[in-house]
């Protein structure tokens, strides 16, 4: 498959930013995270060392160790939601070394930040909901994401499976997606960029180190069976979390999937506009919410300002719903999170059942 081009900007891109910047040069901030997203970053990863220490080498009766577990997994989720997603777009900090610093925090929870950067920030953000190209939506054959892809007996079930799917993400992620991407040098459809040496030193020695760190050290400290139920619990939950978030921007009843033109592989709208009918928020209102997935839930602002950080984005929603009224352009937004989940289910339920 080549890889579509979309229609040439226009104005409403083009005034989106003029306004977005001046509302950071009239309120006098920078564009980053600041104290707020440091602060946020040292409570997060010390959470994780703490709790990690504390289950390996001291580790407490059954029910509150698997307890811990869950907020461990919990943990994961949001230093990816709030410390390494924003280091990996560049908006944690002005310094770029910190970006690197907090993007980097990935390769410690197990992956890989050179195919994070190749998967999520090159190609889902530029090709969202096209499918071919949009890596983010091929889980086939397990469950089928839009129109494009074959169905099979078992999608008809997938509404109600997709918990088990999504638990299994962060394992997968890990074990599986990281070296696939290695090994084949795909993206999906796109080449992945040629590793250096220094890369390539980087992917194996980390994932060499997640070894011990997550398995052979637990394993000799509290034994198989309590290593086993430990992993479970942690990396369950935090793939479901992960998960859950990340669907929830793109696969639900109202965004759209757009297709590009059969022979000249155009898409109809320029990039902005593809970014917002491909995209949906959740739960804006509910601070708490937002706080814990690091402003995903404001994927419409992220999915335009990606190196803007996630602590601006209720400030910026309000200029671009001005914009989209504007231009008449349908801003996809669901005021609970529990709407958005009964979306998603009701849209795996259609692309399970439809030809």
């Amino acid at each position: 498959m080549s890889l579509p081009k979309f229609a040439p900007p226009r104005n409403f891109y083009a005034e989106l930013r003029a306004r977005t910047n001046q509302y950071f040069e009239e309120a006098g901030k920078s564009s980053t995270g600041g104290f707020r997203i440091a602060g946020k970053a040292l409570l997060l990863t010390s959470a994780f060392v703490l709790l990690y220490v504390h289950l390996v080498f001291f580790t407490p009766a059954t029910a509150w160790a698997l307890l811990e577990c869950v907020l461990m997994g919990g943990v994961i989720s949001a230093i990816g939601f709030n410390v390494m997603h924003d280091g990996a777009h560049g908006s944690f900090s002005n310094n770029k070394w910190l970006n690197h610093f907090a993007a980097f925090t990935l390769n410690i929870l197990g992956g890989s930040s050179y195919m994070w950067n190749a998967k999520h920030n090159v190609v889902h953000h530029m090709y969202t909901n096209i499918e071919g190209a949009d890596d983010d939506i091929d889980i086939q054959p397990w469950m089928r994401m839009s129109v494009g892809q074959p169905r099979h007996k078992l999608h008809r079930f997938q509404h109600l499976y997709f918990w088990f799917l999504y638990c299994m993400l962060y394992i997968s992620w890990i074990f599986v997606m990281d070296y696939q991407k290695y090994f084949t040098k795909k993206i999906g459809a796109m080449p992945l960029k040629k590793m250096d040496t220094a890369d390539h030193l980087i992917f194996w020695g980390f994932k060499v180190l997640n070894l011990f760190l997550y398995i052979a050290l637990p394993i000799y400290t509290v034994g198989f069976l309590g290593w086993l139920a430990g992993f479970a619990v942690t990396t369950c939950f935090a793939g479901l979390v992960l998960s859950l978030v990340f669907q929830l921007a793109h696969t639900v009843e109202h965004t759209a999937f757009p297709v590009p033109h059969e022979t000249t592989g155009k898409m109809e709208d320029e990039w902005a506009i593809h970014q917002i009918k491909t995209t949906a928020n959740f739960a804006t209102d509910n601070k708490v919410i937002s706080w814990l997935v690091g402003g995903l839930n404001f994927q419409v602002e992220h999915h335009l300002f990606p190196k803007i950080s996630h602590v601006h984005y209720p400030a910026i929603s309000k200029i671009i719903k001005q914009m989209c009224q504007e231009f008449n352009i349908e801003y996809i937004e669901y005021p609970k999170m529990r709407y958005a989940v009964a979306s998603h289910v009701s849209f795996l339920r259609q692309m399970g059942r439809a030809a």
